[in-house]
């Protein structure tokens, strides 16, 4: 599992992006965003590395 802070993770939007984004690397990933703390939990089978810079590439680096 991993967990990420995405400071700039602030709406529905956002949580799609994120959602594509993850999803785009491994299709069976689950990706649990929340809102309030702007963390987002994803088990993949991907490294946390591809993971952090996929984001980070789509605007939502990791804090």
């Amino acid at each position: 599992m991993i967990e990420l802070t995405l400071p700039d993770m602030t709406c529905g939007h956002c949580v799609k992006s994120v959602t594509g984004t993850v999803q785009k690397l491994d299709a069976n990933a689950q990706v649990q965003c929340d809102l309030a703390t702007h963390t987002v939990r994803i088990e993949t089978t991907r490294s946390a590395e591809a993971v952090r810079q996929a984001l980070a590439d789509e605007g939502y680096p990791a804090r």
